[in-house]
């Protein structure tokens, strides 16, 4: 895949082949409209992934359900819990892996681990355990028989929310109802920053109402 960007602005994505194998259409000339059309699809699933990114949304109860055991065939595995560092690099792993033509393997998914977390020393058997977890909660696929698998624009949608209340909206709340007043502000004081600094305040009114404190004892 190739964009063409002018600053903030997207003038065009395309989808190349560096390798005619890769398609697995075959590589005469008959097998040219096959070959377009696969192209056309593999484009297509990755501007769809990019908007999933870009717009999360969390369904209602799926912090409880993910937290449940689930049963994939005949084998129980235990919940997807979040408060774990590994399950989140998992997630952010298979974030980074939706766009991917043709699905990612259990050893891709474990280097992407690695290559976000590098401390992690994730191995491939973690990674299969931990994609079979996934799995049992429907937040991805594994299309057939074969090795690979995929994440569906819902899935991906659930994914990106997931980490970004947990990373950038319960973490920095929770850290900020700590601080009584503000701390030296921003050199660039954004959007983000303003609505952060208004959640903190609210949030320390809210805390005080529920008589629940914020200083440690």
């Amino acid at each position: 895949m190739k964009g063409y960007t002018k600053g903030e602005h997207v003038l065009g994505l395309e989808a190349r082949v560096h390798n005619t194998k890769a398609p697995g259409v075959g590589r005469v000339l008959d097998k040219f409209p096959e070959i377009v059309a696969r192209l056309a699809g593999t484009l297509e699933r990755f501007c769809t992934t990019l908007d999933c990114v870009d717009v999360a949304f969390i369904p209602d109860g799926i912090l409880d359900e993910l937290a449940q055991p689930a049963v994939i065939g005949t084998t129980r595995v235990g919940g997807v819990d979040l408060n774990k560092a590994r399950i989140r690099t998992t997630l952010g792993a298979v974030t980074a892996l939706a766009a991917a033509p043709y699905g990612f393997t259990v050893a891709e998914l474990t280097a992407k681990v690695n290559s976000i977390s590098p401390g992690a020393d994730a191995t491939v058997r973690q990674g299969a355990y931990d994609l079979r977890k996934l799995r049992a909660h429907e937040v991805i696929t594994k299309p057939g028989h074969g090795r690979r698998y995929c994440v569906a624009p819902h899935a991906a949608l659930t994914i990106v929310a997931l980490l970004v209340l947990h990373d950038q909206v319960i973490g920095p709340i929770v850290a900020g109802v700590r601080s009584p007043r503000l701390g030296r502000k921003p050199a660039h004081w954004t959007a983000v920053d303003r609505d952060y600094e208004a959640l903190r305040i609210d949030m320390q009114t809210l805390f005080a109402d529920l008589a629940v404190t914020t200083e440690a004892t």
